[in-house]
């Protein structure tokens, strides 16, 4: 499976291939989790990542432990098919 690409903070390289969005929803379906972000022109994109990448870019957030991510601005990349 190819994974998608999410950062909680601009990326420092390459930055005209990410994207910014805001955090719509987060989930878990199949042993992944699934983040659906909201872009900028209002596309709603679902992003498959592992559960490993969603508590690293979660982490990294600027919200309490106890708080939702959906809201938060993220960069992403679809690489997944």
């Amino acid at each position: 499976m190819n994974h998608d690409r999410i950062h909680a903070r601009e990326p420092t390289h390459h930055r005209d291939r990410w994207t910014v969005g805001t955090v719509a929803d987060i989930a878990e379906r199949d042993g992944h989790c699934v983040v659906t972000v909201a872009s900028e022109t209002g596309e709603s994109v679902e992003l498959t990542v592992t559960l490993a990448v969603r508590d690293l870019f979660v982490g990294r957030l600027d919200i309490g432990p106890d708080e939702s991510p959906v809201g938060e601005r993220v960069w992403y990349r679809k690489k997944g098919g």
